[in-house]
């Protein structure tokens, strides 16, 4: 995992880590004429900026809200499961609907703390399936907007799809990491979890301990199409900071210095009226207690 950070001997530690960034024409008349045709038919890009991001104590996150939110509804956190303030939950074990009184540092598109947001409870978290955890604020989106004029992010609703450009946006680190989607992972284990469907980044995005739990949006639509929560460290299989990749057929294969991600898409249709959690709607594929 992009295990949460404890100190700030790690934080100096980890702030000196690097990260890896993301024909000709025959004349200078066909090079400019190719220009303004990738121009005219390229699509738009939006630019991906911290507004909307969080730093928690230990690791990252963002306000969130599905397409159906209201701005009257109370704001929601997306982060994972194994940032909870509650520990790391086990195989199988599922939080729904604990008391939080949580902290949450917002940041403006420059990546500047801006405001304190305070959870009121734990709506969701788990690290069964999927890694990510949810939390209800004590504030509504339209408070958020109107006293730091930051809105929240919006989930995608459909599979995010290889090649995709996408950013790893860090509120704890205040840094981005960009790179494609490279494809999707039938399980992903480390050590006594299991995730499955996982994102895997190409190798540009080196993410780090503390950028757990980071919106990961697609550089196109600004929409958030997964949560950052792990990669393989240092080469072993399938132990804590070291998943393995497992395909249908029981094949093992490891990628050292590769991260991933959990897709969010699924969790959309849990969200109900008033973002309250509800496991049994149509549709909702998160794990239930």
């Amino acid at each position: 995992m992009n295990k949460p950070l404890i100190g700030a001997f790690f934080a100096a530690l980890l702030l000196g880590a690097g990260i890896t960034p993301a024909v000709a024409a025959e004349s200078a008349q066909a090079q400019e004429s190719a220009t303004e045709t990738a121009t005219e038919t390229a699509p738009a890009v939006k630019v991906v900026t911290f507004a909307g991001t969080v730093a928690l104590s230990n690791c990252s996150g963002s306000v969130v809200r599905s397409p159906d939110s209201q701005p009257t509804d109370p704001a929601l956190v997306l982060s994972n499961g194994h940032c909870l303030e509650t520990g790391f939950p086990g195989p199988g074990e599922v939080l729904v609907d604990r008391p939080s009184t949580r902290t949450f540092t917002l940041l403006n598109a420059s990546g500047t703390g801006v405001g304190t947001l305070k959870a009121s409870k734990i709506a969701y978290g788990a690290m069964t399936d999927t890694d990510l955890s949810l939390y209800e604020l004590t504030s509504t989106y339209e408070q958020i907007e109107t006293s730091y004029g930051i809105k929240a992010l919006e989930l995608e609703t459909a599979h995010p799809v290889a090649g995709t450009a996408i950013t790893v946006a860090s509120g704890y680190w205040k840094r981005t990491y960009s790179c494609d989607i490279d494809g999707f992972v039938h399980q992903l284990k480390e050590g006594r979890w299991t995730w499955k469907d996982s994102v895997r980044y190409t190798p540009e995005c080196q993410t780090i301990g503390g950028t757990s739990g980071s919106p990961v949006i697609d550089d196109a639509t600004g929409k958030v199409v997964a949560v950052n929560n792990t990669g393989n460290e240092s080469g072993q299989e399938c132990t804590d900071n070291n998943p393995c990749e497992v395909d249908e057929n029981g094949e093992v294969t490891v990628r050292e210095g590769i991260n991933y991600a959990q897709q969010t898409y699924n969790m959309v249709p849990c969200i109900g009226a008033g973002n309250k959690i509800d496991l049994d709607r149509e549709g909702c594929g998160l794990p239930k207690p």
